[in-house]
């Protein structure tokens, strides 16, 4: 099994661990990243966007001008798409750009983007995060210890003072164990996982 070292928030190595091969140190399946960036980028849309049709703009119920002695072609009514003021032809209507991906995948690409950062040597586990108050210093000096330029910071479980000290740092994001994702852990350039994060998500993964 791959190792790791467990460092505190000075950078001390305070220990090492085992991790499950299966969840961080797989084969890198990019197709897969790519589809589940895809899948979560396109769930994330509105699909809000909507113009009127010729039966939803107002006017025109009566035609414009007789069908036949005008020299003019037949015209139905002057909301058509070809005149000004007319419905849109083949415009956008609201509707979903989700789509379905089966749960392996789901799995599969989660496992392949965290074994993306072990196998680059971007992976940094700690022992704990635990602060004693919100202080945004005190969080932004332990990323600058390890010096990290962008890093998802995974941690077991809520963390009021944790979660509130990283809100204002730019590239730097805490997520909860069970709220990691392909699309933030491509995102930022390291991931910074707790100790206890890291059983969390062998834990789910493993089943």
């Amino acid at each position: 099994m791959a190792t790791v070292a467990i460092y505190d928030q000075d950078k001390k190595q305070v220990g090492e661990r085992e991790l499950a091969d299966t969840v961080f140190n797989t084969e890198v399946k990019e197709y897969l990243l790519h589809d589940m960036v895809r899948y979560q980028l396109a769930a994330r849309r509105q699909g809000t966007a909507a113009v009127k049709n010729r039966s939803a703009v107002a006017g025109g119920a009566k035609k414009p001008y007789r069908q036949k002695g005008t020299g003019n072609a037949r015209q139905g009514t002057i909301r058509a798409p070809h005149f000004v003021g007319g419905g849109v032809a083949f415009g956008p209507q609201p509707r979903s750009y989700s789509f379905k991906l089966n749960r392996k995948v789901k799995k599969a690409a989660l496992c392949s983007a965290l074994s993306a950062r072990f196998q680059g040597e971007k992976l940094v586990v700690v022992k704990d995060l635990a602060l004693d108050d919100i202080s945004t210093k005190r969080f932004s000096q332990v990323i600058e210890r390890f010096a990290l330029d962008g890093a998802l910071v995974v941690i077991d479980q809520a963390d009021v003072k944790v979660e509130l000290s990283a809100r204002n740092l730019r590239n730097v994001k805490v997520l909860r164990a069970e709220g990691v994702n392909v699309y933030d852990v491509l995102k930022y350039p390291y991931l910074v996982l707790t100790d206890a994060a890291v059983t969390e998500i062998e834990g789910a993964l493993e089943k």
